[in-house]
């Protein structure tokens, strides 16, 4: 015990001897063990950040018929293979031809706050429909008719059977609706109207089947691939299949981040590494006079070895807890900047980072430990 007290206050004396070089090397240290575990933590939190930021494209899934239209129910059935915490929105859709002001318009029935969910890049002015009675135009349809927010409008359908010459058609089934939001996406969005399902049933007197519907699932393309192909295969009816250029896109934008994020820590560790190594050759050169002295008095390699390592790995241990303080708070800052979100602290990456650390150290200590090893006393003392 007393052995290791003296040793401790031993290599302690000699860094706090040398403060000014061993603070170059502590900063360097500190430096790439925040370099570290900020990347790190970056590292295996961008899937998350990214999958996030990619939902606002759109659904990146789609269950479609196999056959004939599909049902709720069979939606349920699908939804069922997908984790909970994985599924961020559901939005299934009914398409109709109906009229307004005796004009076709395609309509879309279909659940709002789902909607909502898959499709947050469509820019709502007003409101999303909340109630029964309310309805969604796109912005070339309210230009076409000059609709605005408030304005009512009367919705008319055709059911089946009652098409005829034009004379002879009979619009027996119309509802009112209040418009409350006008929907600009730059795209085809706008040629629709929107209401709920409900008052889909009401107008068309019929019980609603679906077209399509559109799946948000936060989770990686390999899993994502999984659930389709085994949805596919054992729901009846409905065949699932992925939206290309999102998941494409996901998958590229991340693995060449994650890509970057190793190079860049692989790096800057090599550069802690030279700065140590550099460091220590310096202090070894400083002190071959006293590493001289000792050998001619007999210490032995081991000795000078056990206290040159035993003051690298030190500086590692430091700079590698502090590293990893200011790593997370690196992590939050990028985290922030970039995603605007916050992320948890890793505490697995604590040990990790000092780990790593002190491995980088005492690899860049072998070189000015050999030098300090080869001096020769009778040189030294001769002052050769």
């Amino acid at each position: 015990m007393k052995k290791r007290k003296m040793y401790f206050r031993m290599i302690t004396a000699s860094l706090m001897r040398r403060r000014s070089r061993m603070l170059v090397a502590l900063l360097a240290i500190m430096i790439g063990a925040t370099i570290l575990s900020g990347l790190v933590t970056i590292y295996y939190d961008v899937p998350r950040q990214m999958g996030a930021q990619f939902r606002s494209y759109g659904a990146n899934m789609i269950f479609t018929a196999e056959d004939e239209d599909f049902t709720l129910a069979d939606v349920e059935q699908g939804l069922s293979y997908i984790r909970d915490d994985e599924l961020v929105g559901v939005a299934p859709y009914h398409y109709e031809s109906v009229r307004i002001h005796e004009r076709v318009v395609m309509a879309a029935a279909t659940e709002m706050e789902g909607a909502k969910k898959t499709s947050p890049f469509w820019a709502v002015s007003g409101r999303w429909p909340q109630a029964g009675g309310e309805i969604m135009v796109g912005a070339s349809v309210a230009e076409t008719f000059r609709l605005r927010e408030g304005d009512a409008v009367t919705v008319a359908y055709t059911p089946e059977g009652q098409l005829g010459d034009a004379e002879e058609v009979v619009w027996d089934n119309t509802l009112d609706f209040t418009v409350v939001g006008i929907l600009d996406t730059g795209g085809s969005e706008e040629d629709y109207v929107y209401m709920s399902l409900e008052d889909m049933q009401k107008l068309t007197d019929k019980d609603i089947s679906l077209d399509v519907c559109e799946l948000s699932v936060q989770t990686t393309s390999d899993r994502l691939s999984q659930y389709a192909e085994q949805i596919s295969e054992d729901v009846a009816g409905i065949h699932a299949r992925l939206v290309k250029r999102v998941t494409q896109s996901e998958t590229t934008v991340l693995s060449k981040l994650q890509a970057l994020v190793l190079l860049v820590t692989i790096v800057v560790l090599a550069l802690t590494m030279i700065c140590v190594a550099t460091t220590m050759t310096a202090v070894v050169a400083e002190r071959r006079k006293e590493i001289g002295l000792r050998k001619a008095l007999g210490a032995s390699d081991g000795s000078i070895i056990m206290e040159f390592m035993g003051e690298g790995l030190m500086l590692g241990g430091i700079g590698g807890i502090l590293g990893s303080v200011l790593g997370f708070v690196f992590a939050q800052a990028v985290s922030v900047s970039v995603f605007n979100s916050s992320i948890s602290f890793r505490f697995v990456l604590l040990p990790v980072t000092v780990i790593v650390s002190v491995i980088v150290t005492g690899i860049a200590c072998l070189m000015p430990i050999r030098s300090a090893t080869n001096v020769d006393p009778a040189l030294v003392l001769k002052g050769e």
